[in-house]
């Protein structure tokens, strides 16, 4: 069971929260305010943050700041009415990792919440088998085939890591632009569905799903 931490002054809307995560068999800790929270992030095993940020005492981008000042790299997910492309801007340079704009469906969040824990694994991860012969040891960057080191292309490595770290996620053309490009070069789409075709490979053609216009996804069930 993961322990998320929920800073929400709204009672009702802190309620409905808890209640719907905790059915989805997460553990809630409710704060009303930042100190609240900083008490409770300080006491407990938090592993997930939702922070409202209009709360009382300390505005949810200072409480993160804060946070990240110490070191704290748990995970945070801003729910919050402020919706301006500044404040959305300002949320991700203090270091959130996902930003949702109230309203929002509880079905929703728990997607953004499922994401970045997903993402989590990936990352922890010292190796994965697709079960297929293929295999990829996360640590040393090393793919096997049938026990037998193989050799990718850099961009080609990048981009398995880039689609094994964020499994269901839709990656757009322009974030795995950025990940497999250096800032010299130039992004090619022609040379993209090469390296595409040869993790669907690796991965399965069915895994690595093209979305039209936008980017691709791993799917991994």
């Amino acid at each position: 069971m993961k322990n998320i931490l929920l800073l929400e002054d709204d009672l009702q809307l802190n309620d409905t929260i808890k209640q719907f995560l905790e059915y989805k068999n997460y553990k809630i800790y409710p704060a009303y305010d930042a100190y609240e929270a900083k008490d409770i992030l300080y006491e407990e095993k938090i592993e997930l943050m939702l922070l409202d940020i209009k709360v009382p005492h300390q505005n949810g981008f200072n409480f993160l700041k804060d946070v990240r000042a110490e070191k704290n790299s748990t995970p945070a997910i801003f729910i919050t009415s402020l919706n301006s492309v500044d404040d959305i801007t300002k949320g991700f340079d203090i270091g959130c990792d996902d930003y949702i704009r109230k309203p929002f469906a509880l079905k929703e969040l728990l997607v953004r919440i499922e994401v970045i824990f997903k993402r989590q694994l990936a990352n922890h991860q010292k190796s994965i088998d697709f079960n297929n012969g293929y295999s990829f040891d996360f640590e040393k960057r090393l793919l096997q085939y049938k026990n037998k080191t193989l050799n990718i292309r850099a961009k080609e490595l990048k981009l398995l890591i880039l689609l094994l770290k964020n499994p269901n996620n839709l990656l757009s053309y322009n974030e795995i632009f950025n990940e497999l490009w250096e800032y010299n070069e130039t992004p090619s789409h022609g040379s993209l569905r090469a390296y595409i075709s040869t993790i669907r490979n690796i991965l399965g053609k069915d895994r690595v799903k093209t979305v039209k216009y936008e980017g691709y996804r791993y799917v991994n069930q």
